[in-house]
């Protein structure tokens, strides 16, 4: 393993960074080793006939600390997690709590769902599953802290650790089926990017801008495309890892890199269909005609789905740490550091409305909700937001 000039692991030194000082914590790479003060975020602009945004309900559910955590919709509830322990079940139609619990073990990673089991995962590496009722029904160990909400699908709960294994842990007992493991950079993105389950496969992204496909059934490798390639002559330079999830649908599969490309793929084979220079740690939203990209700068980029041409780019949120974006029939919507969640115009991307929340991150990306969508904010505050 590399080592920095004061004999520190080049790992041990990126987690350290990452875990520092969790009130200014960022998940954008480009602010862990900035020299200088960061950039202020850029000022919001008034929007001239704004959309309403009405909140339909409002809950808390704990700090997330330095971790991000996404609620899992389904079957008319929300499932949502504290870094505290915290455990709580959510009516989707009116916020009502239905139940909390504490499962005693300090939370990094969640939350999954299939509405009949509920999924965290925790920084000593326990992976905890509960029924729909609040009870534990098991508790297995992975390599190291889990970073990204655990998945559920069929009788398989995949698991990602922070060292980039991949585990499948049978949803029955928490038997452990398989591990796919892989050699990485030396230096690599600490990220909350989890897997993707679909049409009996799992995806991933990793360091080095690679994207892949496992067998559900044994975790075996269907297939690899190339994200992006490092470049440059330094580590930090040659950082070009998937950090956001991928998009997977329609016979294809979509992931873009840091200091790298957005890119799309044959989702048969893993065959390039087309990429396109770009950078962003957050991740992509794709509809049918468009692949949407928050990048690092605070830009969002809306490119053809087929063929990744440039339609338009809005420069006028930068700096502000934007959330990976949620595509909701004509809107794209992202959150950002200071709490605001905005709404573009997927056809111009133009501002169209702007809501505030608690004023504290929004890493998580918005979820989507029967009347709406859902954002859970670094103080844990869950918000339910209905457009027009």
């Amino acid at each position: 393993m590399r080592r920095n000039a004061a004999g520190l692991p080049l790992l041990a030194l990126l987690t350290a960074l990452t875990l520092g000082g969790c009130s200014g914590f960022s998940w954008n790479p480009l602010d862990w080793f900035s020299s200088g003060p960061r950039h202020p975020p850029a000022p919001l602009e008034p929007i001239a006939n704004s959309v309403p945004v009405r909140t339909l309900w409002r809950a808390s559910i704990g700090s997330a600390d330095a971790y991000v955590f996404v609620p899992a919709v389904v079957d008319g509830s929300v499932f949502a997690a504290g870094s505290d322990g915290s455990v709580a079940r959510f009516d989707e139609a009116t916020g009502r709590e239905v139940w909390r619990v504490d499962v005693h073990s300090r939370l990094s990673g969640g939350v999954g769902s299939d509405g009949v089991l509920v999924a965290v995962g925790s920084a000593e590496g326990e992976v905890i599953v509960l029924e729909a009722t609040g009870e534990v029904r098991w508790r297995s160990r992975v390599s190291s802290e889990v970073l990204a909400a655990p998945e559920i699908v069929g009788d398989l709960v995949v698991v990602r650790s922070a060292d980039s294994r991949i585990f499948g842990f049978d949803a029955r007992d928490g038997r452990r089926r398989w591990v796919y493991q892989r050699a990485t950079p030396s230096l690599a993105v600490r990220s909350p990017a989890g897997t993707v389950a679909r049409a009996r496969y799992v995806f991933a992204g990793f360091p080095g801008g690679k994207l892949v496909a496992l067998s559900q059934t044994n975790g075996g490798l269907r297939w690899e495309g190339t994200v992006s390639l490092p470049h440059g002559t330094t580590e930090l330079e040659r950082m070009s890892d998937v950090t956001g999830l991928p998009w997977i649908g329609d016979g294809q599969a979509c992931a873009v890199a840091h200091q790298g490309r957005a890119a799309c793929f044959d989702l048969a084979n893993g065959n390039m269909l087309w990429a396109r220079p770009m950078s962003s740690s957050a991740g992509i939203a794709v509809n049918d005609r468009y692949v949407f990209v928050s990048e690092d700068i605070g830009a969002v980029s809306a490119l053809a789905r087929s063929g990744g041409t440039s339609l338009w780019r809005q420069d006028k949120l930068q700096y502000r740490r934007l959330s990976a974006p949620l595509v909701l029939g004509r809107y794209v919507i992202v959150g950002d550091v200071e709490g605001y969640v905005h709404l573009l115009s997927a056809e111009t991307g133009e501002f169209v409305g702007r809501v505030e929340t608690d004023g504290s991150p929004i890493a998580a990306p918005p979820v989507r909700i029967a009347d709406g969508f859902l954002v859970q904010t670094a103080r844990g505050g869950l918000f339910a937001l209905a457009l027009p």
